[in-house]
């Protein structure tokens, strides 16, 4: 049995590199065809890096399939309207290991370094959320849409100050797909992940 537990472990690890490669290389190639306009919405930049990641052949190769504005379903009592109270989150990248489904997850955030409102609801509505399990087995995608990447870390961990939580502090890792990718450590949760995409020198 130990040694299918780390069969799977290993093919867990690999699923999730390779949904970092995708949705990175997503948000490569739209800096490179230059789409993405900074008074977009969440959900609009969301729907351009689905659309990369659906072309790339390396998705049909690895016969992953994906989805936008994925439900995440629970126990509730199934009555009229109870769609409408499921959580809903950005990414759902999926894929087959054996006979089981294999999940991983990114929620995203629009982000502006002088923005706090947009940096207080990353905290509250992002890492709060991987923290309380509403999101789980997942990572979390800042869009940058003004200021630098840096500057506006430094806003958020100042937040997580205040609110007393200095050890949940983003901190900047090396990463061979991205330059701005952090990690936070989290009692509840162990460690979040964090990827930064700046858009913000990418309008036409």
């Amino acid at each position: 049995m130990a040694l299918n537990t780390t069969v799977y472990e290993k093919f867990k690890n690999a699923f999730e590199q390779k949904c970092y490669r995708l949705i990175i290389e997503a948000y490569q190639n739209s800096l490179a065809e230059k789409v993405i306009q900074l008074n977009w919405n969440e959900n609009d930049i969301s729907s351009e890096l689905h659309r990369h990641i659906k072309v790339n052949p390396l998705r049909r190769k690895w016969k992953f399939f994906t989805q936008v504005e994925a439900h995440l379903r629970k126990d509730i009592q199934l009555v009229k309207g109870f769609a409408d109270k499921f959580s809903r989150i950005d990414f759902r990248l999926t894929t087959f290991y054996k006979n089981d489904d294999c999940e991983y997850f990114f929620e995203a955030k629009n982000l502006k370094q002088n923005d706090s409102a947009l940096k207080r609801r990353y905290i509250d509505t992002g890492i709060n959320n991987f923290i309380s399990k509403k999101y789980e087995n997942g990572s979390l995608i800042g869009y940058l849409l003004g200021g630098k990447t840096n500057e506006t870390i430094k806003g958020i961990n100042s937040l997580i100050e205040k609110d007393k939580r200095n050890t949940e502090t983003l901190m900047l890792k090396p990463n061979k797909l991205l330059e701005t990718y952090y990690e936070s450590n989290h009692s509840e949760l162990g460690t979040l992940k964090h990827l930064i995409f700046d858009f913000t020198n990418n309008s036409i």
